[in-house]
């Protein structure tokens, strides 16, 4: 009964939650430049009666709700950060920019946040009623995509006076997260040489672009000798001009180095460090490097992972309309997915509890259904600051199905389904498995306590935070 009750709250405010992502979706702002979307955020949760705390850690759109007294404290964990050009017209078939140059919530951020902040608000209504009693914080965590927020808050002692917290991610499926993600680096290298006439006086200039693409051509054979579960990606900011008679004096590459653990991505970025200075010797340059941000690898904890399993299957799936299954399908058109054609088959009478295996994926235009949860302990290659709350306080994360089946994430198809029904849909059923997950861990403390057992556990290492103590966020 009382999870119904979370659930009809939801409902209640399911208006208010979805214009609200809309909202979101339309500022579309940049890592730490996320000031619309964080004074809203803090407007509402005022709104609602909770205690904020704004610029946390020194970061100006980092912010807290918190609402009641006492153990167990869980924090859910809210993003709102969109990716540079990718503004795209909402409901569109076809790539069509809204804004020339703009951004775009390509990863689902504007839903991330708005079902974060629906189940924390049903929580609190129902300790505001005396159903049970804790306390819930709402974490407003900017810069995922391009400075790794968490990792500085983190850094700063944010979460570790948590019991647990809880995540989730728009995706194509319904399912718990588990195993673990790389740590990774990311560092700015700078080469700086001497401009010169490259025809009359090609002698006397030093250039950075070739120090650049020969720091590039070092790493593609480093690539040989990396550890198994090591990688190395790199982008170039700026390679010094647009004339090619000119020997370019700067040049400018963004490095980013994953490892299985910080530790291990650390050393293999002092190898990338030092094939950088082999290039600036070769080309008698100078080159200076500094990081930009970092993240840890991902502890699981499968005690949550199974609470929120069970909140999967308990949270009524959303129903979709037959605009919804032709929408979902003629955008699947557009990513030439090799899944079988958008076309939905009933697999159980029971869509609330329907839990399918992973050969039902791409069958039907939307992924209707529940993976099964199996714990594991596979590592992702790729990153997330959320493990490094994960080595702070016990962690678990779900996805839930915003998007038809195979669509890419950080494609225009994404920001296209932003503002969609089937987005909506998604989002209100992950705020549902949230805040019946949250109030699992405030009535049962044996979860809390086999959670923070195994979290000891695997643990016990200690968090190796990937940021120096001075790095400030950009």
């Amino acid at each position: 009964m009382m999870k119904e009750k979370l659930y009809e709250i939801i409902d209640r405010i399911q208006l208010e939650l979805t214009a609200f992502s809309d909202a979101i979706w339309e500022y579309a702002e940049l890592s730490m430049q996320e000031h619309r979307s964080a004074k809203s955020y803090c407007r509402i949760l005022r709104d609602y009666g909770f205690t904020v705390e704004e610029d946390l850690c020194g970061i100006q759109t980092a912010f807290l709700g918190r609402y009641g007294s006492g153990r167990p404290v869980i924090g859910i964990l809210g993003e709102f950060d969109a990716l540079a050009g990718l503004s795209q017209k909402a409901d569109s078939l076809c790539r069509e920019t809204d804004t020339p140059g703009g951004n775009g919530h390509g990863c689902g951020h504007n839903l991330l946040g708005a079902a974060s902040l629906g189940a924390a608000i049903a929580v609190k209504e129902l300790i505001q009623q005396g159903d049970f009693t804790g306390t819930v914080v709402f974490y407003g965590c900017p810069g995922e995509e391009g400075c790794a927020g968490k990792v500085f808050m983190a850094r700063d002692g944010m979460f570790r006076d948590l019991d647990a917290a809880l995540c989730w991610h728009p995706s194509d499926v319904n399912e718990v997260t588990t195993g673990s993600n790389a740590a990774s680096m990311q560092v700015s290298f700078t080469f700086t040489g001497r401009a010169s006439h490259a025809a009359n006086a090609p002698e006397h200039g030093r250039s950075a672009l070739d120090a650049a693409e020969l720091m590039n051509i070092g790493v593609q054979y480093l690539r040989e000798h990396m550890p198994k579960n090591g990688a190395v990606h790199y982008a170039y900011l700026d390679a010094g001009g647009i004339s090619p008679n000119v020997v370019q004096p700067v040049s400018k590459l963004l490095y980013m180095v994953r490892g299985e653990t910080v530790a291990e991505a650390r050393n293999l970025l002092k190898r990338v460090e030092k094939i950088a200075q082999g290039a600036a010797l070769m080309t008698e340059t100078t080159v200076s490097w500094e990081q930009i941000d970092g993240t840890a690898s991902t502890l699981s904890n499968h005690i949550l992972e199974e609470k929120l399993f069970e909140n999967l299957k308990a949270a009524p799936l959303p129903t979709y309309d037959q605009e919804d299954w032709e929408y979902a399908a003629a955008i699947k058109q557009t990513y030439k997915s090799a899944s079988l054609p958008g076309q939905r088959t009933q697999v159980a009478q029971d869509l609330r509890m329907l839990v399918a295996d992973k050969t039902q994926m791409g069958r039907r235009a939307l992924n209707d259904f529940i993976l099964p949860y199996g714990p594991s302990d596979v590592l992702n290659p790729g990153s997330t600051d959320v493990g490094d709350v994960s080595w702070l306080t016990p962690t678990a994360q779900f996805t839930a199905v915003t998007w038809p089946s195979g669509c890419p994430a950080h494609s225009w198809q994404a920001v296209a389904l932003g503002k969609n029904a089937i987005a909506h849909k998604g989002m209100l059923y992950a705020a549902k498995v949230l805040a019946g997950t949250v109030f699992d861990l405030m009535t049962d403390p044996e979860v809390l306590e086999k959670a923070r057992k195994e979290f000891d556990i695997f643990a016990s290492s200690g968090y190796d935070c990937p940021i120096s103590p001075d790095l400030k966020p950009y």
